[in-house]
């Protein structure tokens, strides 16, 4: 296995630096994600009860605001990653974004203070209830536009800063800190839907959102404690200026012959990579040299950038291209998990009732996602690895790809399960003759909700730490930021998918007047046909993703193949 490399393109490391780091920096690092997941967790079920009662919104604008909202807060991260990898750096952005999500927070707090900044409650004896004004609807959108950006800058950034502090990168290692950190953030989340939850179902949504702006200050107090402990990497050139450098200049070269030697292409001054890769081979023309004396510089740097471009220039960006189809993959997987409304409504609509009288809030239930992960990781870590390894005698690593595999595949199984549960539910309120009541509570215990959640958990452990690690492994330790991003792009693309899906099947099943498939009416609609058309994609995603993985081949075997030149 090639060794890592200290030095690589536009990042470079003093000595002072090797001193700091390690695990020691790690906590703080962990703690900031595991705080910021507390509110982000918590407001997300939340705002669907909130936006309903407070803003006078339907199901359908609900559902719509809140993909939109969810959607910007995943697209933000491919702006914090190239901010974060091409100017400011890593502990910059994720700075910025940790104080941006306060601010958000802290706005979204001040519409419950200030009884003007949202519209005054419903007559129920008139039915009548007004809009929200144009400054309201301001607002709330500041308000989600602050905590949108933050996102964008803790969310790319705040796993690789943590592998930024680690020196020694095998795969156990890696996959150990993946796990851990994705436990930790899960655990985070986990309070947000429990004890946030519970707070602002007990004494409000003053108290509750005031909760959530303490944790998140809380959040950016954590990690700028630690500022002096952390290995703080410069930022490199612009990585998307250096991806059009290439295009550009594989364009010009079009016509140019391949080199009959490997010195015909430029590959910067003591690089490790001479010769391009075969893959994507048309890129490989913008590191043809054609004229030494008039494009190559005595210190062995390209003159213009523009007209020569170096092999490792053309491999960042084979490697961005590359991972697409695996990416996109994704996608589906995450539109089942941006159902962020349809498991609250559903939760509210059954007994809530356990241990002896307690009732778990409605938005509280998809917790069991997020505890079945931490579970999980825990399990996977200490019980299930070692003990493979100890029947097999020797260490057993599960590929990457195989992971992400097995969890599309229980993603399947667990919308299934849903739209099972949910036609047994509907089929009781019938039978207790609740069709027409929209707040009726069924008969029907709680528990019935736990086994769609839990594998869905065990799925989101499965593919979201292997999709995180993929994209960690393929990627230079100069792209960890945006190849982190791609799982939040992932995410955007997922939500704005969701509500145009949502859109289609509401219009399409309530036409001649018939209940909607995703009527406001849980009772009326048919959330399990729409569960069984989520499963139907998701499986035919899985057979897509089977392809994607056997044309990929198997992944790098080492993080960074070395570099130690760098282009000005």
């Amino acid at each position: 296995m090639a060794s890592e490399k200290i030095m690589e393109k536009g990042i470079r490391q003093d000595s002072s630096e090797r001193r700091k780091g390690g695990f020691i920096a790690l906590p703080f690092i962990i703690a900031n994600e595991a705080l910021e997941k507390v509110p982000s967790y918590a407001l997300v079920p939340s705002m669907t009860l909130y936006l309903k009662s407070n803003y006078h919104l339907t199901i359908a604008a609900v559902h719509n605001l809140i993909n939109h909202w969810q959607a910007f807060s995943n697209f933000a991260p491919i702006l914090g990653a190239f901010f974060a990898d091409s100017f400011m750096g890593r502990f910059v952005t994720i700075g910025l974004g940790s104080i941006s999500s306060f601010l958000g927070v802290a706005i979204l707090w001040l519409t419950t203070v200030i009884p003007q900044a949202t519209p005054p409650p419903c007559d129920h004896l008139a039915q009548s209830c007004k809009s929200a004004t144009a400054g309201q609807v301001a607002i709330l959108v500041a308000a989600l536009f602050f905590k949108s950006i933050g996102a964008g800058g803790i969310r790319p950034c705040s796993m690789p800063f943590g592998a930024d502090q680690l020196s020694n990168k095998n795969e156990k290692i890696l996959e150990s800190y993946f796990s851990w950190y994705y436990a930790a953030a899960s655990l985070g989340g986990s309070l947000g839907l429990t004890s946030v939850i519970y707070i602002l179902q007990m004494y409000g949504w003053m108290v509750g959102y005031g909760v959530c702006a303490i944790l998140m200050f809380l959040a950016t107090v954590a990690f700028y404690i630690a500022s002096p402990l952390y290995v703080k990497r410069k930022a490199s050139t612009s990585l998307f200026t250096g991806f059009a450098q290439v295009l550009v200049v594989a364009y010009k070269n079009r016509n140019l012959p391949f080199p009959s030697k490997d010195s015909g292409y430029h590959h910067g001054k003591d690089s490790e990579i001479t010769v391009p890769s075969e893959k994507l081979k048309f890129l490989n023309k913008a590191c043809i040299i054609r004229n030494a004396e008039q494009e190559i510089g005595s210190d062995g740097l390209a003159l213009d950038p523009w007209r020569v471009s170096t092999v490792w220039k053309v491999e960042e960006l084979k490697a961005l291209l590359k991972v697409i189809p695996i990416w996109s993959t994704g996608i589906v997987m995450a539109i089942a998990g941006s159902q962020h409304s349809f498991p609250v409504l559903q939760a509210s609509s059954v007994n809530r009732h356990v241990l002896g009288g307690f009732e778990i809030p409605a938005a509280s239930v998809t917790v069991f996602v997020y505890c079945t992960v931490v579970v999980w990781v825990v399990l996977y870590e200490r019980v299930i690895i070692p003990l493979a390894s100890k029947i097999k005698g020797e260490q057993v690593y599960i590929s990457v790809q195989l992971r992400m595999g097995i969890g599309l595949f229980l993603s399947v199984i667990a919308l299934g399960l849903t739209a099972i549960v949910e036609s047994a539910r509907r089929r009781k309120a019938i039978q207790e003759g609740l069709l027409k009541n929209p707040i009726a509570v069924v008969n029907m215990s709680v528990i019935w909700l736990l086994p769609q959640h839990i594998v869905m958990g065990v799925a989101e452990a499965f593919s979201t730490l292997g999709y995180f690690e993929f994209y960690h492994r393929e990627f230079p330790k100069t792209m960890s930021s945006i190849g982190n991003s791609l799982f939040f792009l992932a995410l955007a693309f997922a939500h704005i998918l969701s509500s145009a899906l949502f859109n289609i099947v509401n219009k399409t099943t309530s036409r001649g007047g018939k209940p909607s498939w995703v009527a406001d009416n849980l009772n009326e609609a048919r959330f399990d046909n729409y569960y069984w058309l989520l499963a139907g994609l998701s499986l035919v995603n899985l057979l897509y993703y089977i392809i994607c993985s056997r044309s990929y081949g198997s992944t790098a075997e080492v993080i960074d193949e070395g570099y130690e030149s760098e282009e000005e």
